[in-house]
């Protein structure tokens, strides 16, 4: 089992393994698979998806990564710091994402409006949610032009 590394100011204490791999998508420009990343960590022991999928688990759990399902990669987190809407575990309302079809860039962001009219619905239907999570799929400012 890997020793707890220091990390990021109000992160937990993170494993090795998952500091390698939050490190790895913390540097990328575009969603990674587990395969990807995998690629990536070799020269620093990772030999099997199974280091990575552990790592993306906790990750994930944490709130520093989150899963693009549409594509079945990974990114890291970027309203790490926001305290908006916390009652969801980690910070997180709604997780939402623009995803160009384009060139690979994704875009999260947060709408208060859209996270209040979804918990207004869901608690209007008696209906607890545990995650969610939307995706746009399009072409960013640049491509569209």
């Amino acid at each position: 089992m890997n020793a707890p590394v220091s990390s990021p100011v109000s992160s937990p204490a993170l494993t090795k393994n998952q500091s390698l791999v939050f490190d790895v998508l913390t540097r990328s420009d575009q969603p990674m698979s587990a395969y990807t990343i995998l690629d990536k960590l070799r020269d620093q022991g990772f030999r099997a998806p199974l280091q990575v999928y552990r790592a993306l688990d906790k990750l994930t759990e944490f709130g520093m990564v989150h899963r693009l399902e549409s594509l079945n990669a990974f990114v890291a987190c970027a309203h790490r710091a926001s305290d908006c809407c916390g009652a969801h575990g980690h910070g997180h309302g709604t997780v939402a994402f623009a995803i160009c079809e384009s060139c690979g860039h994704v875009f999260e962001f947060h709408d208060h409006e859209v996270d209040h009219r979804l918990e207004g619905w869901t608690k209007g239907k008696g209906f607890k949610a545990a995650k969610t999570t939307i995706e746009i799929r399009g072409l960013c400012d640049a491509c569209a032009a």
